[in-house]
């Protein structure tokens, strides 16, 4: 992970933002100081300063990088990434050439270690999203980092128009998965719910991560692990699966993930 300050030359040497990037995923996050003011933050930012939220999402990150580089679709973009030794497009590389500045504006970035975070920021770290478990009636039940574990309702968080879909179809609801380094839960561009927002909506669980982990070990097997509880072939489960005798926890085009005590269950019938 690279870390930076993102400052202006008109104040001096006050930080007004930091500027997270995540090389493997390739992914920029943004994270407002405590004291960030709406009126020195960069104006594509400056809405979540004024509603009181730290943390701007990879979608609205990524935004504001935009506005900084050369567009994928300018017309001599060859051209371009050859004068600076680049063989591909990449955002990142051609942001740090710049220093993060750009022609609109006087911002600038400078590159920092995890130590120079502020306090209030690194605590950000200890309620990030470790895993997420769909549940029905569109809930999910979320674990943080802190050891913290919540039932979140998403049809009390996910009100917007551009989340409908997801909360009317089980099988995309299901596929909620964790963001880069636990930022939040996400169905893909720009449809994620940070992590924060999670953790200040969410139902206190009274269960661990680790806890859960013991009981998917104990209590989960797959089609091999079925076969040998009900000593009957592929084609048998397959059978049951299709006469609703046996239910699935989640299936593919080679297997199935079973509760072991529904296989055990079906011993005695």
């Amino acid at each position: 992970m690279k870390i930076f300050t993102i400052k202006s030359d008109h104040t001096q040497d006050k930080v007004l933002a930091y500027l997270l990037y995540y090389e493997k995923a390739k992914q920029f996050y943004i994270e407002l100081p405590p004291d960030a003011d709406e009126w020195d933050t960069p104006l594509i930012l400056s809405s979540f300063a004024k509603r009181g939220h730290k943390t701007i999402n990879a979608y609205w990150s990524n935004a504001w990088v935009q506005e900084r580089i050369i567009p994928s679709d300018r017309q001599n973009i060859t051209e371009i990434l050859r004068a600076n030794n680049l063989d591909s497009y990449d955002e990142y590389k051609l942001l740090i050439l710049a220093n993060g500045r750009c022609a609109q504006d006087d911002y600038y970035i400078e590159q920092i270690e995890w130590e120079k975070l502020p306090d209030d920021i690194q605590s950000r770290f200890l309620i990030r999203v470790e895993e997420v478990v769909a549940l029905g009636e569109n809930d999910l039940l979320i674990f943080f980092r802190n050891g913290t574990t919540k039932k979140c309702n998403m049809n009390q968080i996910c009100t917007e128009t551009r989340f409908q879909a997801i909360l009317h179809s089980e099988s995309l609801f299901s596929a909620a998965r964790v963001q880069t380094d636990g930022y939040g839960i996400t169905w893909g561009e720009n449809l994620d719910v940070g992590a924060d927002i999670l953790y200040e909506s969410g139902k206190d669980i009274p269960i661990s991560i680790d806890a859960f982990h013991r009981f998917a070990a104990d209590r989960i097997t797959d089609t091999t692990g079925a076969r040998r509880i009900l000593n009957c072939s592929r084609q048998n489960i397959s059978d049951l699966i299709r006469r609703g005798k046996l239910h699935p926890l989640r299936s593919s085009t080679s297997s199935y993930l079973f509760l072991i005590t529904e296989l055990q269950q079906r011993q005695w019938q």
